[in-house]
C-alpha cells in the first residue's frame, strides 16, 4: 500500500512569537511502523518544500531514525504541495498533527479534494491531535459532511485551555467538530486515546501516536482492493 502523510506548512503560533509546525513524533512513529510493515510513505505539505517541525525528543528512537534517514530527509526537503498530490495513488491519507494545522488545514479545498477522493475510493483517512482540523468542513461528493455522525477524537478544548493556547488558536477544534456533527470523545490529558469509525481513524494527542500507528498498519494490512497504478 501507499500512504500519504500530510504536514502543515504554517510555522508561527499566532502572534506569540513562538514557532510551530508539524509534530515530529506524530510523523516518525507511524512512518517507522508502516515502512517496517512494507508499505510506502510519501510526504506532502500544504505549500510544498521543507515544512516547519516541532516536538523533537532525541530520546525517542523513531525520531532519531526519521531524522537520520537520508530518503526521508530528501523527501521532506521537497514535499509535494497540496496541489501536486495525485490522490488516486493512495489508499491512506494521514494528517499529521501540530498546531500549525489549525491555520492551514481547515477549509483547504485542495486537501479536502485529496481526502474526499481517497475516502470515496474506499481508502482510509487518519488524523491526530490538531490534524483533524482538516475534517471540520470536509464535504463528500453528495454534499454531506464526512464527520457527520462519525465517532472521532482530536485535541480537546480543556487541554488547549490548560496550555493557555485556547486564545491563540484561530478556533476551538473540539467545538468545531461537534458543531459539524461529529460524535466527539476524549480521554485524560497526555493519555492515549484512539477512535476508529470504519475508515476514519483519529488520535487525541501525541501520546496516542503509537496506538494510532498500529491501527494504520492494521488498516493497510487488511486492504483488499487492487493497487491503483
Amino acid at each position: 500500500m501507499r500512504a500519504l502523510f500530510v504536514l502543515t506548512s504554517h510555522g508561527e503560533l499566532g502572534d506569540t512569537g513562538r514557532a510551530t509546525g508539524f509534530h515530529l513524533g506524530e510523523a516518525s512513529v507511524p512512518w517507522q511502523k508502516l515502512t517496517a510493515a512494507g508499505h510506502q510513505v510519501d510526504f506532502a505539505s500544504t505549500d510544498g518544500g521543507r515544512p516547519p517541525m516541532v516536538g523533537h525528543d532525541p530520546a525517542q528512537p523513531a525520531e532519531v531514525a526519521f531524522l537520520t534517514d537520508p530518503a526521508v530527509q530528501a523527501a521532506l526537503d521537497a514535499t509535494l504541495s497540496a496541489e501536486q498530490v495525485e490522490p488516486d495513488r493512495y489508499q491512506l491519507v494521514y494528517f499529521v498533527g501540530g498546531h500549525g494545522g489549525m491555520w492551514d488545514f481547515r477549509g483547504n479545498p485542495t486537501l479536502h479534494a485529496t481526502a474526499r477522493t481517497v475516502y470515496e475510493a474506499g481508502g482510509v483517512i487518519a488524523a491526530i491531535c490538531h490534524g483533524p482540523a482538516v475534517l471540520v468542513d470536509l464535504e463528500l461528493s453528495d454534499g454531506s459532511r464526512l464527520i457527520a455522525g462519525k465517532r472521532l477524537t482530536a485535541f480537546p478544548r480543556a487541554d488547549e485551555a490548560a496550555r493557555k493556547l485556547d486564545t491563540v488558536v484561530p478556533f476551538c477544534l473540539q467545538t468545531a467538530l461537534e458543531r459539524n456533527g461529529a460524535i466527539y470523545t476524549s480521554g485524560p490529558d497526555k493519555a492515549p486515546h484512539v477512535v476508529s469509525d470504519g475508515r476514519l481513524l483519529t488520535g487525541q494527542n501525541p501520546a496516542s501516536t503509537a496506538d494510532l500507528a498500529d491501527h494504520l498498519v492494521q488498516a493497510c494490512s487488511s486492504w483488499s482492493r487492487p493497487w491503483f497504478r
